[in-house]
């Protein structure tokens, strides 16, 4: 089964189940202090397999789904193993994304972040990095995906450094630079890909 739509099902699966218990959600849920100090080192991965409500799981699914095909398919172009690749990708977004965290509120006792936006955010940088000038609709208004990321990455910085509204953009910002740069891990040499496609640009 494609990678992307094995890792949705198990999702929908798995916030389904937590939406019905709170204590799930307390058990699978990232909490730094426990991490760190209770060494609970498995919520730096369950974390991103539940979600708030059903608004935040649909968008992050979409994405997954949209975004990860396209991100296979040009996986295989680079490897005879993309499937690995695309798992290797995803879970090591999930772990490098919650660093920030586990660094900045380790003591922090009350805090608590979940969702697979940090993961979801590396697909869709990784389909960029393949495609810059491809279209993505931002409340149904089409943008280059080049234009997108950068707006995105300053965006997810200015709100991590306000902060107050309880949405991880650390996670989003080094999840999305994570998923750039995967492709240059996976074949330095793809940055031909990236800068050739750049150099050419397509409007819609």
């Amino acid at each position: 089964m494609n990678p992307s739509i094995l890792l949705l099902i198990v999702t929908v699966a798995v916030s389904i189940w937590a939406f019905q218990s709170v204590d799930v959600i307390n058990r699978l849920i990232l909490s730094p202090y426990l991490v760190v100090h209770r060494k609970q080192w498995y919520r730096v991965v369950t974390h991103a397999f539940i979600h708030a409500n059903w608004m935040h799981l649909l968008f992050n699914m979409l994405a997954l789904w949209s975004f990860g095909v396209v991100v296979i398919r040009y996986f295989g172009f680079l490897s005879d193993i993309p499937d690995i690749h695309f798992y290797i990708m995803y879970f090591a977004a999930i772990v490098l994304a919650s660093l920030p965290d586990l660094i900045k509120r380790k003591n922090d006792f009350s805090y608590r972040s979940l969702g697979a936006s940090g993961a979801v955010s590396a697909v869709i940088f990784s389909a960029i990095f393949f495609d810059p000038w491809s279209t993505i609709l931002i409340f149904f208004i089409p943008c280059p995906g080049i234009v997108f990321g950068v707006l995105y990455l300053i965006y997810s910085n200015y709100m991590s450094k306000k902060g107050g509204d309880n949405i991880n953009h650390d996670a989003h910002f080094y999840g999305a630079v994570f998923g750039f740069v995967y492709p240059l891990l996976m074949a330095p040499e793809s940055i031909s890909v990236f800068t050739e496609r750049l150099l050419h640009p397509r409007f819609f």
